[in-house]
């Protein structure tokens, strides 16, 4: 009999614990609204794995591609409210939410997107922005250099914009109205669509896009300028409340994979533009460099768009003049 109480404790025992590991294990969601087939997408899905593989399984991630789990616009506010776990959107889609984060976006004249990601996560570290305090933020990441592309029309200079329909958001917008062309805030995800149809002349977009979303074949020209190329940053973010949940061991094992992954994915973006550039040229397209002296043009022509972002942030509380220095210093 005492023998018998003793197996039963013991099946009692084995059996609270295996219930307290099922218990310990957390399954989230991540919310993207990049293709499946896209490279970015294709990184935020080894995120996920690499995540489960370091946290020996306590953490386990579905993920959510193409948007099908929040779109891009509110995808921020999905895994604040936690209608997401983790997400990955574009900033500028918030238009004004993030004041900080989104001098980085400004027409610095970026080379690279492994330039632009090390800007992006400098900025991070540096001045620590409040406006991300609602969520956990892994890590930002950007493009590389962000280019005016048309349809009908070569571009190489300013006068040839006048009166053309060029599809930017958030700060590429205000480039291009600063450039004198007429800008038009759509997502990346309606480029395509629009410019089949005519209904926007170009668009302000990294070259990776003419292959990532295809678009070199609805776009024939592209003006090559780097003197005011912007990027567009993207971040990536986890609900508080799950991420103060995680284990101590957890946390510190995303925290290294996000460093990781930061730097994957700007080189991503690199390796995905000369991509986009072979597609763009293979299927026709013309490239036009500008003259030095229409690039120092443009240069002058954006400088009101920096002293915009200056007085906005100021309004808000943000010393915009220091973010925009510090960045610069990092170029």
């Amino acid at each position: 009999m005492k023998r018998l109480t003793i197996v039963v404790f013991l099946i009692f025992c084995i059996s609270a614990l295996s219930a307290f590991n099922v218990a310990a294990k957390t399954q989230l969601t991540y919310a993207n609204f990049f293709p499946p087939t896209h490279i970015q997408s294709q990184l935020a899905e080894s995120w996920c794995k690499e995540v489960e593989k370091r946290t020996n399984g306590e953490v386990t991630i579905k993920y959510f591609p193409a948007g099908t789990l929040t779109k891009a616009p509110q995808t921020y506010d999905g895994v604040v409210q936690g209608l997401a776990d983790i997400g990955m959107t574009v900033l500028a889609y918030s238009r004004g939410r993030f004041p900080v984060a989104s001098a980085i976006d400004l027409p610095m004249g970026y080379k690279s997107g492994v330039q632009a990601t090390a800007v992006a996560n400098a900025v991070l570290n540096k001045f620590q922005p409040k406006e991300f305090n609602d969520s956990k933020i892994m890590f930002l990441h950007g493009h590389g250099p962000g280019l005016i592309h048309t349809r009908d029309k070569a571009v190489s200079s300013m006068a040839d914009l006048k009166g053309l329909k060029i599809r930017g958001t958030g700060t590429s917008g205000k480039v291009v109205a600063a450039l004198g062309a007429s800008p038009v805030g759509k997502s990346m995800r309606e480029a395509y669509q629009m410019l089949q149809k005519g209904v926007v002349d170009g668009s302000a977009h990294p070259v990776e896009a003419n292959k990532g979303w295809k678009l070199g074949e609805v776009v024939h020209f592209l003006t090559e300028n780097y003197s005011v190329a912007h990027t567009t940053t993207f971040a990536v973010f986890m609900n508080k409340a799950k991420w103060n949940k995680l284990s101590p061991a957890a946390q510190k094992a995303i925290n290294a994979i996000n460093s990781e992954w930061a730097i994957k994915h700007g080189e991503a973006w690199d390796a995905s533009d000369k991509a986009g550039l072979e597609f763009f040229v293979a299927k026709g397209g013309k490239i036009t460099s500008l003259s030095d002296e229409e690039s120092k043009k443009w240069e002058a022509a954006v400088a009101p768009v920096f002293e915009d972002y200056i007085k906005k942030a100021g309004k808000k509380g943000v010393d915009g003049k220091a973010v925009v220095d510090f960045i610069k210093s990092k170029m």
